[in-house]
């Protein structure tokens, strides 16, 4: 009896597994529930997701499926960003300037009518901008860079106009060939830089930022018509501002890369860098 008690004891339960596969079986019924619970969709909110995606594309309203989406009831729809054209707003810009330039001219030649009209002022419009020109022997004696004080009315009506204004301003002073040797004017190049720079000043104590500024002397390097005549050299003596279109750029460093190969190791770092600016800002 002993031996066959052991013999029942020590029989194997081959149908244990059936209690892990019923666990398993209703961890997974379980699942299958959470799943459905998280996935239904709320008819109103969905209704609501359909006409807002209907009036940002302006399409058509499609028929209700696809994937469950979950929308805040009650937030307005995003209109769509609409995307610009570089190339336009590239032109848009540049026409707006024009604009802005144009206006800018047409004040300056109303205020200046007395002169246009008597052949001393001259407006030309280029690529680059506007560009008034002055006779010198409305602004200074001959062999003078000091104002004469009839001119400083003139000057004054444009630098109110400059200073209203945004855009960068070249002022360069031109003379004839006729050779000067004076103590304050050693050649036609110091006579033309101080009537720019004295033009300037009055447009700066006129209201002109200064940044915005630039003088420059050309000497008789950039005649208009011939020096061997005295109403061409007439014409050639004269003050030109430039009211300039085009913004300054940061300049941009050039390397000289071929020999900036040559030289071995850390040697490579003692090659000199060029900065080339902005012809704008000359």
């Amino acid at each position: 009896m002993a031996r066959r008690r052991r013999s029942e004891e020590e029989h194997p339960n081959h149908e244990r597994w059936l209690v892990s596969y019923a666990d398993f079986i209703t961890l997974l019924f379980a699942f299958f529930v959470v799943m459905y619970a998280i996935s239904s969709v709320n008819e109103g909110k969905y209704k609501v997701l359909s006409d807002s995606l209907t009036s940002a594309f302006r399409s058509v309203a499609g028929a209700p499926g696809g994937q469950p989406v979950v929308v805040i009831q009650g937030a307005p729809p995003l209109s769509p960003k609409p995307l610009g054209n570089p190339d336009r707003l590239l032109e848009q810009k540049k026409s707006e300037q024009r604009q802005k330039m144009k206006s800018v001219a047409k004040d300056i030649m109303d205020a200046l009518q007395p002169l246009v009209a008597q052949g001393k002022v001259r407006l030309l419009e280029t690529s680059r901008g506007v560009t008034i020109e002055i006779n010198d022997s409305v602004l200074f004696a001959a062999g003078q860079a000091k104002l004469e004080p009839a001119s400083m009315s003139a000057l004054r009506a444009i630098a109110d106009v400059l200073a209203r204004a945004d855009f960068p301003i070249t002022i360069e002073g031109h003379t004839d060939n006729l050779p000067i040797s004076t103590q304050q004017f050693p050649s036609n190049w110091e006579l033309s830089a101080l009537r720019a720079t004295t033009v300037l000043r009055l447009f700066n104590d006129g209201g002109v930022g200064a940044e915005r500024l630039t003088a420059i002397g050309y000497g008789d390097t950039r005649p208009l018509e011939t020096n061997t005549t005295p109403d061409g050299r007439a014409r050639n003596r004269r003050v030109s501002i430039l009211i300039d279109s085009n913004r300054p750029e940061e300049p941009t460093e050039l390397k000289d890369h071929k020999s900036s190969d040559q030289l071995p190791g850390n040697a490579q770092g003692a090659v000199s860098q060029v900065a080339v600016p902005n012809p704008a800002g000359q």
